[in-house]
């Protein structure tokens, strides 16, 4: 039987990428946490974890121990909240855009949905402006959405660069007009885009309009042109091409939680802490 706080341990390794960030999660001292993980990998006899100078990355032992892990701790969770009379019930609904389903969330979420089986989490994919009105509405309960740098609306989980995406290998003349691919208006993404080449006097034209990530997705890998996208989410078959194609600027984006205040709070707050301590992109 393994123990619940070596595999806590041990997991905040794996989603912190670094003894001394687990340490500072689990307010554990660095030696803390790298004896819990030497017991865990006793107690499975195998090692979990590969360890050098630069980071710390898991085997093939340390993923499936992860996988484990999660479904153990879980399972311990939900097994106290029954018997203590304290699991949460009745609905939560929550609003994600729809590029973070690239990201961790739809394993956070699997994970919350195990932790609270008695809870009805309701999910809605979309853009983040109009996640923003159906929260303002009260068709939600939190969202999860990109948000321009300096709002002092929600919490912010993480900030990121937006570049310019596209297939590696396309080629663009400094004088030829950009070929854009964006989601349909209104979009922060778009307006971004066509901003930063108006602002550097570049001429554009929309090659694809589209409502969700997938149509970004297929229309760039198509070659039909470039488009803006958050730098950790781009996928690995596509590429930045800001540099190469001289293309201006874009500036940063904060992926922020935002809670309905007239919706239950332990809900919300629950859903907001299992995504505040969770790294989205590996």
């Amino acid at each position: 039987m393994f123990d619940p706080v070596l595999l806590r341990t041990f997991l905040a390794v794996a989603e912190t990428g670094s003894f001394t960030r687990a340490g500072q999660r689990l307010q554990l001292s660095q030696p803390t946490v790298s004896q819990h993980v030497r017991r865990l990998e006793t107690q499975a006899g195998r090692i979990l974890i590969d360890r050098d100078t630069r980071q710390v990355r898991l085997t093939d032992n340390g993923d499936a121990m992860a996988g484990f892990a999660r479904s153990i701790l879980a399972a311990h969770a939900s097994a106290e909240s029954y018997f203590s009379g304290k699991a949460m019930r009745g609905r939560l609904r929550f609003g994600a855009a729809d590029d973070f389903t690239m990201t961790q969330l739809p394993r956070i979420l699997r994970d919350f949905r195990a932790l609270h089986p008695q809870l009805n989490l309701e999910l809605t994919v979309g853009q983040s402006g109009a996640l923003h009105r159906r929260l303002g509405s009260g068709q939600l309960d939190l969202i999860f959405i990109k948000q321009t740098p300096g709002s002092d609306e929600g919490t912010r989980v993480s900030t990121d660069q937006m570049v310019w995406m596209a297939l590696d290998g396309i080629q663009l003349g400094p004088d030829e007009p950009v070929p854009l691919v964006s989601y349909q208006d209104p979009s922060m993404s778009r307006q971004m885009a066509i901003d930063a080449l108006e602002s550097a006097g570049r001429t554009w034209r929309i090659t694809c309009n589209t409502r969700e990530v997938n149509g970004v997705l297929s229309a760039v890998r198509a070659g039909l042109g470039v488009a803006v996208f958050p730098r950790t989410l781009i996928p690995g078959d596509l590429v930045k091409v800001s540099n190469r194609l001289g293309l201006p600027e874009i500036g940063d984006v904060d992926f922020t939680l935002i809670a309905n205040p007239h919706s239950a709070a332990d809900p919300v707050d629950a859903l907001s802490s299992a995504i505040m301590g969770r790294t989205l992109v590996h």
